[in-house]
């Protein structure tokens, strides 16, 4: 591990909390539809709405999604987890109580890697467990009123806890962005931040090096990646303020305003106990047969840190490379289709990261919606291995592809007249004229000088118009030079 980064002489510790909706179509314990947008109470039923005699019944697709998760990060999947009640009272929570999971979760342990620039980073994590959303108070709409909106209660979260391993915003923000990257991947949750499916709540604290942990106080909701940066920078130093005043950091649960940039305590924070968890009576405990986990594992998706162990394995690429490829389904794929068409993959790899990604990056594009196809990348690639255009002419090539002005490779370079010199015979000429018009580089470089030697190859790029191909050219002039 590498030394922590200390900010003004303390150290930053971090744990984090997320709510990841599960992608079902209906909700965990009621049959009522989860979409996103509708009008307030259209998709709340008799159990969401906790009317008097309704019983929850358990979503077996929650279950099973829960399950992937922890097969995607190597977790202990528990044979039999317990439903508890965690009770608070709140106007959008219409039974006065939250059904979680609190002393058996379904998920145990677990880890997620991921790098930080070229360092590899590994957070643990505690649990992951099966809970209901709660519904949502809307102040804006109502002058001196609430309303309350239930469409989301009953919504099934994945709530991920982490230990508190990260140690600065940076790793905070690289390990929420792996995080997302896993359930998107595994298909087990949209990851749609601004829709609320993909929610981070961090607990930061600070110390000295060496002394116990400091006290923590928890940001919840962030829902970007931009402003989890800010909130937590803020944080840290508002912290790290408060202490060197002399003042002790009260535990607090406390909201980030992205207007002012600042955090601000909501309420003192809760522990456990003021939650009064017990056993749900309306919910058996969940069973999951081994045989279950054995099913959903042979239905799952190559997982990415197996493709890019793969990538590795199959394609000699390295392991920076295969982990910035596997960064989404759809790029992993886009490289690998090229790679196996014309069986150069460090040079689909370096063009995929290249240049692929700095022109979608620009126009703010995703790879799916690339103009150029796999296929045709394919096919320049071929070109530049077999020697029939240079790097600089492939990317003018690249460039007719990208704005749809043509979509064949060699008509492209055919009528730009892109084609590199491979003809010895003609590209012997133009070099016998070079060494006869240049006799003090050529005695230069027999005198031991390699900058003449590059003069003169340059001279015979331009007499060729950039088409002599650079190998052969170096080649050709060393026979003939020797």
């Amino acid at each position: 591990m590498s030394k922590n980064k200390l900010v003004q002489g303390y150290e930053v510790v971090i744990g984090f909390e997320t709510h990841a909706q599960l992608s079902t179509q209906s909700k965990i314990f009621s049959r009522a539809p989860t979409a996103f947008g509708a009008e307030p109470n259209t998709q709340a039923c008799a159990v969401d709405l906790a009317l008097p005699g309704t019983l929850p019944v358990m979503n077996k697709g929650a279950v099973e999604r829960a399950i992937e998760f922890g097969l995607a990060i190597g977790s202990h999947i528990s044979p039999k987890s317990i439903f508890a009640r965690k009770n608070y009272f709140y106007p959008d929570l219409p039974k006065g109580y939250q059904i979680s999971q609190f002393e058996i979760p379904v998920v145990v342990g677990g880890e997620v890697e991921f790098f930080l620039g070229d360092e590899k980073k590994t957070v643990r994590l505690v649990r992951a467990h099966l809970e209901e959303d709660a519904g949502k108070s809307l102040h804006e709409d109502f002058i001196g009123q609430s309303g309350i909106d239930l469409n989301r209660a009953g919504t099934p979260l994945l709530e991920i806890v982490t230990e508190p391993d990260i140690r600065s915003s940076d790793e905070a923000v690289a390990y929420a962005k792996e995080l997302h990257k896993i359930v998107t991947w595994i298909g087990i949750c949209d990851g749609n931040m601004q829709e609320g499916s993909f929610r981070c709540d961090a607990n930061v604290s600070v110390r000295r090096p060496g002394e116990p942990l400091g006290t923590r106080r928890e940001i919840k909701n962030l829902n970007s990646f931009k402003f989890m940066q800010q909130a937590i920078d803020y944080e840290v130093r508002w912290q790290i303020e408060q202490i060197e005043d002399g003042h002790a950091i009260q535990q607090a649960t406390v909201l980030f305003d992205p207007d002012t940039g600042e955090t601000r305590a909501m309420r003192t924070k809760e522990d456990a106990a003021d939650y009064r968890y017990f056993p749900d009576p309306d919910l058996p405990p969940l069973v999951i047969a081994d045989e279950w986990v054995q099913r959903v594992k042979a239905a799952m998706t190559e997982l990415p840190r197996t493709m890019a162990a793969r990538f590795v394995a199959d394609y000699g690429l390295p392991e920076y490379d295969a982990t910035t490829l596997t960064q989404s389904k759809a790029m992993a794929a886009y490289f690998e289709a090229a790679a196996k068409a014309c069986g150069q993959a460090k040079l689909v790899s370096n063009w995929v990261m290249g240049e692929v990604s700095r022109r979608l990056n620009s126009s703010e594009a995703s790879i799916e919606t690339t103009p150029v196809s796999a296929t045709q990348l394919a096919a320049l690639i071929t070109r530049i291995a077999d020697g029939t255009i240079s790097n600089n002419a492939a990317k003018q090539v690249f460039e007719v592809l990208w704005s749809g002005e043509a979509t064949e490779v060699d008509a492209v370079i055919e009528a730009k007249g892109l084609k590199q010199m491979n003809d010895s015979g003609a590209l012997e000429k133009i070099i016998d004229e070079v060494i006869a018009a240049n006799a003090d580089n050529v005695a230069q470089y027999k005198a031991g000088k390699e900058k003449a030697f590059n003069a003169l190859v340059g001279q015979i790029m331009k007499a060729s118009k950039g088409k002599a191909n650079p190998g052969q050219v170096n080649e050709l002039l060393k026979q003939k030079l020797a």
